[in-house]
């Protein structure tokens, strides 16, 4: 995945969440699909936990309010135990690349609740990678939702 592709995206909502609420228990679940090159985005109040494949290639997102403070908070599984450590590497090296495009998807699949929430477009994003190993169990910041905002609607 190079770019994110608008015609290989789909968006489902679930469990009452609409295209403009709820805001503090709207979760994300982004999975995707290298057979078919495709990503698929779900917003409910809870994670797509069915969405899980044998790759563990999705990644949650929620709404996180702390204090005076809102971010969205992503959590990426890197690995545990189970999970050799090369094989560790490539895929925290890879969510790293592909991390803008999965933002990207994110924010376009979003774009409603975006628009009506004009000062959470400008939230701080953390991305949380989850591994037994601590050079790949970091967080990062990823800017805002609205630096991915490459694909106007």
């Amino acid at each position: 995945m190079v770019a994110f592709n608008p015609e290989e995206f789909s968006v489902t909502y679930r469990h009452g969440a609409t295209p403009t609420q709820p805001f503090l228990k709207r979760r994300y679940t982004l999975t995707y699909v290298s057979e078919t090159d495709s990503l698929y985005l779900i917003i409910g109040a809870s994670f797509a936990k069915d969405m899980l494949n044998e790759q563990r290639n999705e990644l949650f997102g929620e709404w996180v309010h702390y204090k005076d403070t809102t971010a969205l908070y992503v959590y990426v599984f890197i690995g545990d135990h189970h999970t050799d450590k090369s094989i560790q590497a490539i895929r925290y090296a890879i969510f790293n690349k592909e991390m803008p495009v999965l933002l990207t998807a994110l924010r376009y699949g979003d774009h409603f609740f975006f628009r009506q929430m004009l000062d959470l477009d400008h939230a701080p994003i953390y991305v949380h990678y989850h591994s037994n190993y601590p050079e790949f169990h970091t967080i990062c910041y990823m800017e805002t939702p609205s630096v991915y905002e490459t694909i106007k609607r």
